[in-house]
């Protein structure tokens, strides 16, 4: 059965990252940050392009899905939930309505993973994004971590 999945480059070695997708069978890479560019230049949108494509998996940017400046994650006493309520409120924009749509065509059509910056999507509005798809799609979502294969491991 499809699934929605999310996966953030936060710390993460492109290879890894590109091996985690594979993994889990992901064919598109929706990149929902507002600006897809990093300070890694190899996870800035051209790069990041090209390289998925090298392992197969198509990458689709949808800029309507990402988080405006303007609603930065909440600092770590900040009330989360007003965050929240400013990204929904995003999300009922002509923008991010249009392209919700698409990112729902994708997702119905295979294994399509939401990807931002942050690793744990608990911190990322990409969770947010990810809920809102669930609900139009009935797809469950996966949150995929990337796995440093060189990192020690505790027992």
């Amino acid at each position: 059965m499809p699934a929605l999945r999310t996966i953030g480059y936060q710390g993460a070695r492109l290879a890894d990252f590109i091996a985690t997708l594979r993994a889990a069978g992901v064919t598109t890479l929706v990149d929902v940050r507002a600006i897809p560019w990093s300070r890694r230049p190899e996870f800035a949108q051209a790069a990041l392009a090209e390289a998925v494509a090298a392992a197969g998996i198509s990458y689709v940017h949808l800029r309507g899905l990402g988080n405006p400046a303007k609603h930065a994650p909440p600092a770590e006493n900040a009330p989360a939930e007003s965050y929240r309520a400013a990204y929904m409120r995003h999300l009922d924009s002509p923008a991010a309505l249009a392209d919700l749509d698409r990112a729902a065509t994708l997702a119905r059509d295979g294994n399509a993973c939401l990807m931002c910056l942050e690793r744990n999507p608990r911190d990322c509005h990409r969770s947010l994004t990810a809920e809102t798809l669930a609900r139009i799609t009935g797809l469950p979502v996966d949150h995929l971590l990337v796995v440093d294969p060189d990192a020690p491991r505790l027992l």
